[in-house]
């Protein structure tokens, strides 16, 4: 052995022992020189042999092994106080414990017992070297242990100053270096020891012996007799296994720098939680603490409560660093909040909830009555869906605050919802919590925010919602307006079913027209017309004032309005169903009183009319007064706007022409299909008006109806216009101080219009003294104060021959048309004639 070899063993020493059971073991090098340390004649042929499981030795490697079997250690007993030479032999199959014959391989490799221990539990062990390679020829015998005559293989390995053995060699020796650097299970010492290792043949032994292959891979090598061929095969299981351990080390690193990441969280929140308990401050986890001790006393139903202990649950296990963290924490705070089987007492005083209710509001009976028998119902019964009221009416009649006073009168909580706009369904259900910034919709946000299942809620402006590209809010309300299915209300957000069947719901409206059907379907509708001038100075008298007066801190001496005060601001500055110009105006009224209260300026308390006009100035509106009825075809009908009733006045004209028929007054497609059906029927009846049927013929008709600016529709002034036509072809007078409001059909029919008490009202605003309506509105007229018809005297009629007995007199006007029936049957005019 040279000294360089000595060194490198001298190096290297024992660090565990294996065992030969399990073979796991970490093997030791004690290299030689070129040449076997045993020549073949010092060796006998027969050798006893060592069948070793999970390993393979090669020559001139140093192993350790500890002997359990009973066979093997009389071998090795036998053997070390002889000559020490045993053969040993790598198994075919691990799991035999007793090999035969048959489960050993034919290659193996002499060996030599260096140092035997017998250690306290009755294991031995012994420190081998092998020494040189040989095939078994034959068996001789297998008790009381294998003994086997052999041949001896020789060692061929090219000139290791050839260049293809260097490259070889050097490969061999990178890619050791390379499995050094990436294994840190293999000591630093080895890189030393194979830089001191010159010996082709010993080289591959020792790194064959050293890499990690299966036991058959390592046998193989053994096997091969050419050099070269043995050092390639042992190259490619070099690489496999660099492949492996850079793989093991990419993962090893993400691991690592996931485990790096979660240790520098944790101390971080460690350090923190520290720095909260100094400063007193909470952290996430008290919060959740005192979420659950606040959730012990919420009367909510045992699915949501079981659903709000597993999402608590989920936030124990998140990181509060995470972005998930605060949108759970976020929801069960709501779950929290969110009223649960939480109701106001209703209270059942019955007058009492009368009282505020007129208090409150002038007139609107209906309403009030409704509410009313809702209560009576609650009261009895205790237990009764909530009804679905729809207000409709023009604006500024108390739609919005009506759902006020009726929480009031209930003693319930008030919450009120504009839905003028709206077009995203996800107002109406909320957004789905993936959703980055999902919140609840608008009907689970209000209940949240009074702290009540059953407040009165307002839909306000339901007429006004819109739709788009993201959705159909009217759609979404069907089944929050739906009593058979709202009590299982599914919010996107919320993600549970939510109970609105106790909730009052009044949805506001100013037309129906743009209402959805299936909506509409669900609501209980109760309209609300505009108010009378006496309901609006009586309004005045008992809201509009003192609210005004509070707000613009005068006292009640300080100013008295006085009812024809009242009056002229209604109708002259005002043209509306509503309220809101008319406390605008009084505003006006209260700041000039409020100046010269301020300013100790002389003034007059009682506002009058002529006050009123000083204050505010030239009358903005003009009344429509009855005019004489001394021009035929002149004829007032009546109409509704939203803003209430007014008188119309119907101008029929006729000129020398040849029949065409003109109207003008920005009539709308119904008015204008109205006139044409009057005379239409007036032409059919010209007889028995003693109409010479030329005259329409030879005259051109021109129908107008002022003012012109202002468009106009609708069917309800069918009658006027056919009285207007039968007094312009008759030049009859029409009655005096009469208006009219129906439609006519070919056949001469009188059909029932709506609007019925605005209608009434302007014309006895406007000092009409008769009324033509068709017989089915009757009932409209049984539903209006006595007060507001007195002195009006009211005709029903069925068809248009009554209109017409009733309104035209037999007294033609002055300076009539006279039809010549000579001249007409010539086919000529007649002339006009002086009275």
């Amino acid at each position: 052995m040279s000294k360089k070899d000595k060194k490198f063993f001298n190096t290297v020493g024992l660090s565990s022992f294996g065992d030969e059971d399990s073979g796991d073991v970490i093997q030791l090098i004690s290299p030689g020189d070129e040449s076997n340390l045993f020549f073949e004649d010092e060796i006998p042929e027969e050798l006893p042999i060592l069948p070793l499981r999970n390993t393979v030795l090669f020559p001139g490697v140093v192993i350790p092994i500890t002997v359990g079997r009973q066979k093997s250690i009389r071998l090795v007993k036998k053997s070390y106080r002889g000559d020490r030479i045993i053969g040993v032999v790598a198994q075919k199959t691990m799991k035999s414990n007793e090999p035969g014959i048959e489960d050993l391989y034919q290659t193996g490799t002499v060996a030599r017992i260096i140092k035997m221990l017998v250690l306290p539990d009755g294991n031995t062990t012994i420190i081998i070297q092998g020494k040189q390679r040989f095939n078994i020829r034959e068996y001789v015998k297998d008790d009381p242990y294998i003994t086997a005559r052999v041949d001896f293989i020789d060692e061929q390995f090219p000139d290791k100053n050839k260049r293809e053995t260097k490259a070889l060699i050097q490969s061999l020796k990178d890619a050791a270096m390379r499995i050094i650097r990436l294994n840190p299970d293999i000591p630093q010492e080895a890189q030393i020891a194979l830089d001191n290792i010159d010996s082709p043949n010993f080289l591959t032994h020792f790194l064959s012996s050293n890499i990690t292959a299966d036991v058959k891979d390592k046998q193989k090598l053994l096997e091969i007799n050419d050099g070269m061929e043995r050092s390639t095969l042992l190259l490619q299981y070099m690489m496999k296994d660099i492949q492996m351990l850079e793989l093991k080390q990419e993962i090893q690193n993400k691991v690592h720098t996931d485990i790096d990441q979660q240790q520098r969280d944790y101390f971080l929140r460690q350090q923190i939680k520290i720095l909260q308990d100094e400063l007193g401050t909470e952290g996430p986890d008290n919060d959740l603490r005192l979420l659950k001790e606040k959730a012990k006393n919420k009367p909510w139903p045992k699915n949501v409560e079981e659903h709000f202990l597993k999402e608590c649950d989920k936030i124990k296990r998140m990181n509060p660093a995470a972005a998930e963290f605060p949108v759970a924490m976020n929801y069960v705070e709501f779950l929290v909040d969110l009223p649960w089987n939480e109701f106001t007492l209703d209270d059942f005083d019955l007058n009492r909830a009368r009282k505020i209710l007129d208090q409150d509001h002038y007139g609107l009976e209906k309403v009030k009555d409704r509410i009313i028998e809702y209560l009576a119902v609650l009261k009895l019964k205790n237990d009764m869906k909530a009804p679905i009221i729809c207000l409709f009416g023009p604006p500024g009649v108390g739609k919005t605050s009506l759902g006020r006073s009726i929480a009031k009168s209930l003693n319930r909580k008030y919450v009120r919802m504009s839905l003028g706009g709206v077009h995203d369904e996800a107002e109406i259900r909320g957004h789905r919590k993936t959703y980055v910034g999902a919140m609840p919709g608008k009907i689970i946000q209000n209940i949240k925010k009074v702290k009540s299942a059953n407040p009165v809620f307002v839909l306000d402006e339901i007429d006004k919602v819109s739709s788009d590209f993201r959705g159909d809010p009217s759609s979404a309300l069907l089944e929050v307006l739906d009593p058979e299915q709202n009590f299982a209300f599914q919010d996107n957000y919320l993600d549970l079913d939510y109970d609105l069947s106790k909730i009052l719901f009044i949805a506001t409206a100013n037309s129906l027209d743009t209402i959805q059907p299936a909506l509409r379907d669900r609501m209980e509708i109760i309209e609300i017309n505009g108010y009378t001038l006496e309901e609006k100075v009586q309004i005045a008298k008992k809201h509009l004032i003192p609210k005004q007066r509070k707000d613009h801190g005068l006292k009640a001496n300080h100013v008295k309005f006085s009812d024809a005060a009242l009056s002229r601001i209604i109708d002259g500055y005002t043209r509306e169903s509503g309220v809101r110009s008319l406390e605008r105006n009084i505003g006006k009224v209260m700041r000039h009183v409020a100046k010269s209260v301020a300013m100790d300026e002389g003034y007059q308390k009682n506002v009058g009319p002529d006050m009123v006009k000083t204050i505010l100035g030239a009358e903005t509106f003009d009344k429509e007064i009855y005019e004489d009825n001394q021009s035929a075809g002149v004829v007032t009908g009546l109409a509704w706007t939203q803003v209430g009733g007014e008188i119309l006045f119907i101008e029929s004209s006729l000129s020398r022409g040849k029949g065409k028929l003109t109207l003008s007054g920005q009539l709308g497609e119904v008015m204008k299909e109205s006139a044409m059906a009057a005379l239409s029927y007036l032409k059919f009846s010209a007889d028995s008006l003693n109409i010479h049927h030329k005259v329409f013929d030879l005259y051109d008709l021109h129908i107008h109806v002022p003012a012109g600016a202002v468009p106009k529709d609708g069917p309800s002034a069918g009658i006027a216009l056919l009285t207007s036509l039968a007094s312009i072809y008759t030049q009859r007078k029409v009655k005096n101080k009469i208006a009219m409001t129906g439609e006519i059909t070919l056949r001469g029919k009188v059909l029932p219009v709506g609007g019925i008490k605005e209608k009434i009202l302007a014309a006895r605003r406007a000092g009409i003294q008769e009324i033509i309506l068709c017989e089915r509105n009757q009932k409209d007229i049984d539903e209006i104060e006595a007060r507001y018809i007195n002195g009006l005297k009211i005709h029903y009629v069925k068809n248009a021959r009554e209109v017409l007995d009733i309104a035209l007199m037999k007294l033609k006007v002055a300076n009539a048309i006279e039809f010549k029936t000579d001249e007409l049957k010539n086919g000529q005019l007649a002339d006009r004639v002086s009275e």
